[in-house]
């Protein structure tokens, strides 16, 4: 209609951070500023810690004073009870950057009344937040504050005053509250005064535990609808988003070498692409972890940083069993190149093992990363569940420019060209090693079935083990295929009895050979002297008639001078 103003629709809703790691990113930049946020779950769910640490960040993080109002815990227990995770409560308190307050709400005294109003709240947290001049408020728990009303109606009632007023008071609040039976709070109404809900939930599956979160209402703003597990650690609260598993990442052309020389001649001479990721699979035995250990090893030389995460041996246990491979990696621990994590699949969820890898990369800041083996996850989730977690750490890695090898342990009588949890289509190369049972002895062989980006050896070869470590043979083929073991040594000793037969005949010939060029060289000789000797008999017989030829002339002309002489004297 001419004249009436419509409303824009280009205002962006403002938000407040929360510093939770992953939880900004879920909710595209944060909770809503000014508003107040529903953080429901039950009991140990996390809900306090999520409060607390939401204000703790603001304050230091943010320049954002806040108070913490509740209704169960006092300030001292507070305070002790996030002082394990290594925040400076009482810290920020003396700063008066943080205010905590501990509202003592008795139920019986509102049993025998029958009156209850929040007014005296409303002032008392008033007075708290203009003292500290705070901007974030967290009420905790919300249940406790109503615990003794019978009456839905006036619960209410003053659920919407007290959310009212939060929201016209300015502050970024949460308030939480007890999952309910039915819904999602207890007392069903929460979830929709609220701007935003965000629940908390902590499972058991097969007794192993894990938490999610999900962002299951956001007013105004775009948000991931998922569930994200979350890990409770030592540094407080920190997400995972699925989102983070993403294809936008850089890539390299830059080579790192495999610490094997005749595996980096198998990928032209230079190792695997920087960031890329490795596959290594094989049945039990074949030699996957040492693979692995002599990548993490050359890294090491080349003064980079190498993570292990090991899943079926201890750290000492690694070390000592890479020396009989010629691997010093004990000396690489001391130099700090190295670390190794060691921990059973089965001690916590398949999410928290994600979180723990994850912060471990953010601590330690690894060049490479060695997974030793993923087929053990098998026992903590589905292989569909496994196989979206490896996802995501391998993408966080290629994100990193951390170049990795994922080992996999394939079982007897299985294909070698496949994985138990179909990965193989995720990693930028695979190198498949397999046993080779023949002529009473078991060898090993290995070969590459594919490398992203760049040219590779499609030969099989042989290699063993050795204090040296990997040793490659040459390349052996025989009428039944590969050769390998006796086989190999048979057919090299076969070769090199024919190659003597061909070097002794060769030498036969060329006795021969000069056999005959000295009988050449006598019968030449002898030829020269008989030619000389009949040369001299010729030349002389030359010269004899000479001598008579001359002398048959001298006598003519004697003959003629005398006859000459005869005539003048008649």
């Amino acid at each position: 209609m001419p004249g009436k103003k419509i409303p824009s629709h280009d205002v962006e809703l403002k938000k407040c951070p929360t510093g939770i790691t992953g939880l900004d990113e879920v909710t595209r930049g944060g909770i809503p500023r000014g508003r107040p946020t529903l953080i429901t779950g039950a009991a140990g769910s996390g809900k306090t810690l999520f409060g607390m640490q939401f204000l703790i960040n603001g304050a230091l993080k943010y320049n954002e004073p806040g108070v913490f109002m509740a209704f169960e815990e006092t300030g001292e227990e507070l305070a002790t009870n996030v002082h394990s995770l290594g925040f400076d409560v009482e810290g920020l308190v003396r700063k008066k950057k943080l205010n905590l307050d501990y509202v003592y709400i008795e139920r019986s005294e509102i049993e025998e009344t029958g009156e209850y109003d929040l007014e005296g709240l409303f002032l008392r947290l008033n007075y708290a937040i203009d003292s500290t001049k705070a901007t974030r408020v967290v009420l905790d728990t919300i249940e406790v504050l109503f615990a003794g009303l019978p009456n839905e109606n006036i619960i209410r009632a003053e659920l919407r005053r007290l959310f009212r007023w939060l929201k016209q008071k300015g502050v970024t609040a949460l308030v939480t509250g007890e999952r309910g039976t039915r819904g999602l709070s207890r007392f069903g109404l929460e979830e929709y005064v609220a701007d935003c809900v965000i629940l908390l939930d902590h499972r058991v599956d097969d007794q192993i535990s894990t938490r999610r979160l999900r962002v299951v209402k956001y007013r105004g703003s775009y948000h991931g609808t998922n569930e994200y597990p979350f890990l409770i650690d030592e540094g407080g609260i920190s997400i995972l988003p699925v989102t983070s598993a993403g294809l936008d990442y850089d890539v390299s052309r830059e080579r790192v070498s495999t610490g094997i020389e005749d595996l980096d001649a198998m990928f032209g001479k230079k190792g695997f692409l920087k960031g890329s990721s490795v596959l290594v699979s094989g049945t039990a035995g074949t030699g996957k972890s040492t693979l692995a250990a002599h990548f993490g090893a050359a890294a090491c030389k080349r003064n980079e940083k190498c993570l292990i995460y090991a899943f079926e041996e201890s750290p000492r246990q690694i070390v000592r069993n890479m020396q009989s491979a010629g691997l010093d990696l004990g000396a690489c621990v001391k130099s700090g190149k190295l670390m190794i994590r060691s921990m059973r699949p089965t001690i916590q969820g398949l999410e928290a093992h994600l979180l723990k890898m994850i912060g471990l990369l953010d601590t330690f800041r690894p060049d490479v990363v060695v997974v030793d083996p993923i087929t053990n996850f098998v026992s903590v989730a589905l292989n569909q569940d496994v196989k979206s977690m490896l996802t995501r750490f391998a993408d966080t890695l290629k994100a990193r420019k951390i170049t990795s090898i994922f080992t996999s342990l394939t079982q007897a009588g299985e294909s070698l060209e496949s994985t138990p949890l179909h990965i193989s289509s995720l990693m930028d190369t695979w190198i498949v090693l397999k046993d080779i049972a023949g002529q009473g002895e078991k060898n090993r062989g290995l070969t590459i079935i594919k490398s992203r980006g760049m040219a590779h050896s499609n030969q099989f070869r042989e290699y063993r083990l050795t204090d040296r470590g990997i040793a490659l043979q040459g390349v052996g083929s025989g009428v039944m295929g590969e050769l390998t073991g006796a086989a190999r040594a048979a057919r090299a000793s076969e070769e090199e009895s024919l190659r003597g037969a061909a070097r002794d005949e060769k030498k036969r010939l060329e006795r021969q050979i000069e056999r005959r060029r000295l009988v050449a060289q006598a019968r030449l000789a002898a030829l020269q002297a008989e030619f000389e000797s009949e040369k001299e008999d010729i030349e002389r017989h030359i010269a004899e008639l000479d001598d008579r030829e001359k002398a048959v002339s001298e006598r003519t002309r004697e003959i003629r001078k005398a006859r000459g002489e005869d005539g003048r004297r008649k």
